[in-house]
Order: C-alpha cells, then structure tokens, then sequence
C-alpha cells in the first residue's frame, strides 16, 4: 500500500485502518498511539464505520512490549442515559492484554447545554500499555508549597511509624502533574471542518510522556493530524491513517507549512 503523503518523519495513509495496519505496519513496531475514536453519535465522518474488536487486536498485534495507547474517549447521552462504551471499551483491552495503566481525565471548556443533569466537561484517556511501559517521561509542575514542611495527614494507623527525619524533609520546587489535565479547546482554523479535532497541546503532552526522540507515534483516526504533526515537532516518527479523504487533505497541509517545525 502506497502512502497518501510521505515526509521526513511523517506517513499518512488513507484507508480503512485496520486494512492498513494488516499491511503496513510491522508486529511489535510501534511504540506509541495517541488517538481518539469516533464514539457512539457524537462525531459523523462521512458515514464511515469502525470496528473495536479488530482494531484493539490490531494495536496489540503492532504495539512494542511496553508500549502505551492512549485512548481519548467519551460516551453519548442516549434516552437519558449514558451508554458506558467507554467503559466497556476499556475492559475489553484488558481481556485481551493490555493494562489498563491510567484513567486519565481531559477537561475542557465545552459549550452549555441546556437539560437536567450537571454540564459535561471532560472525557477519559485511558492510558493501556504492554505490559509495564518502558517509557515515562513525568510532566512536572511547581509546587504549591515549595520549601514547607508536610502536614501530619495520614490514610491509615501504620502512617504514624514515620520516622522523625522522614517528617522534617521539606516538600521541593516541583512534582508531578496530576492525572487531569485541562486544555482550551478553541477552534484552530488549521484543523480545517474537522468537527472534533483535539488540541495540539493533548497530543504533545501525551507524546513527551510516554515516548522518546525516535520513537515511532501512530493514530489510526489520524483525522486532521494532530498526532501527526506533534510528533513529528517532538522529533518521533509519525503515522497518521484515516478513512476520509477531506481529512487526509487538511492533515496533509498541515505537515507541509514547514514553518511550524
């Protein structure tokens, strides 16, 4: 199968990305996917179907031996009630190998709606790996209370054998982000009619996580190629596959305005 556009570092193919993956990608040669599946009706992409089960076997088959997915996925309101595919997705990961690593959240500042329940304001990525990830490169942020001493907070009874010392050690300048991440989701004109493309910043985050300079990226729902272009600027190796030609074409125009890498 011929690539719909080649670069330096940057392959996007256009087709069915189970096909594709049959046919280009190599077992065990992939050691990173940042993607988000179309779920249940919230998003249309030209009236194209997907399917799960073929598609998780296919990651399983391609992912390294301590690679991550990560899977950015949320659920419809159908009569009332959530439909919990999210979940169900995440558990059949698991029954086929994956570890279900993180249940990370993404927030973001999605529109009102009006109806009787609380606003929707984020979605699960749930971070899978084979086997322990051999990569995990901490996002950090300053601390709050740099320099102070830690409080006397304790979950449970054997806490209280903490050794003196232990509890004069002052709290330092930085620590690990938390497992909920916020990004402004405003509309980037680069992205062209995508209608749900995620922020540049999601993917970059994701990519300095869990992968390293080198490291071959893939997203199967490559859409406008957000994961494409993120990782091709952090200086991984990209692999972008989508079934909707319109797509293809803006990720494709992406990758060519050099200026951005």
């Amino acid at each position: 199968m011929k690539p719909y556009f080649e670069t330096d570092n940057a392959t996007i193919y256009h087709g069915d990305n189970i096909a594709t993956m049959q046919a280009v990608i190599p077992d065990a040669s992939i050691d990173l996917v940042v993607t988000s599946p179309p779920y249940d009706n919230l998003r249309t992409y030209g009236g194209h179907s997907w399917d799960f089960e073929g598609l998780a076997a296919e990651l399983w088959r391609a992912i390294k031996p301590g690679g991550v997915v990560v899977w950015v996925v949320a659920d419809a309101t159908v009569d009332g009630s959530e439909t919990g595919t999210s979940f169900r997705q995440a558990m059949r990961f698991k029954e086929i190998g994956f570890r279900l690593h993180d249940t990370m959240i993404y927030m973001s500042n999605k529109p009102p709606l009006t109806h009787n329940r609380y606003e929707q304001a984020w979605e699960y990525m749930f971070v899978l790996t084979k086997g322990s990830p051999k990569t995990f490169n901490a996002l950090k942020r300053k601390t709050e209370t740099a320099g102070g001493l830690p409080g006397r907070f304790m979950q449970h009874a054997s806490d209280s054998k903490y050794s003196a010392a232990h509890k004069q050690q002052r709290t330092g300048h930085e620590t690990y982000r938390s497992n909920v991440w916020y990004y402004y989701a405003g509309k980037d004109t680069s992205n062209g009619s995508h209608p749900a493309p995620f922020p540049e910043a999601l993917a970059r985050d994701h990519i300095l996580s869990w992968s390293n300079e080198g490291d071959t990226v893939l997203d199967p729902f490559s859409g406008s190629g957000t994961t494409a272009k993120m990782a091709r600027l952090m200086g991984r190796k990209a692999i972008g596959i989508e079934v909707n030609q319109e797509y293809c074409d803006i990720a494709v125009e992406r990758l060519r305005q050099r200026v951005l890498f």
